[in-house]
């Protein structure tokens, strides 16, 4: 029988599992894209802005971004990854 023995304490969770967390890099990435198009946005020439059929494209996909971007992060800080728990050593688990 090669059990792991159970020491009774929850094994704490690794640094990097909570660093390489999904949402973590996609919400970083759709913050760090959404600032850099809201800035570029607001900086929209007025000859740039008759490309566009006057809607500031810029503005608005990066207002976007920064509202997807905090759904993901917001869901990661409310919804942390958990380990499952092993069943106990008698065998009626959790």
């Amino acid at each position: 029988m090669s059990e792991v023995p159970d020491t009774g304490a929850e094994a704490p969770q690794s640094a990097a599992a909570r660093l390489f967390d999904l949402r973590v890099l996609i919400g970083g990435l759709f913050l760090l894209y959404g600032v850099m198009l809201t800035v570029a946005g607001f900086f929209t020439s007025p000859r740039e802005l008759a490309k566009a059929s006057n809607i500031n494209i810029n503005l608005w996909m990066g207002i976007g971004m920064l509202v997807i971007g905090g759904f993901f992060t917001a869901w990661w800080r409310l919804r942390p990854l958990r380990r499952d728990q092993p069943p106990d050593a008698t065998g009626t688990g959790p």
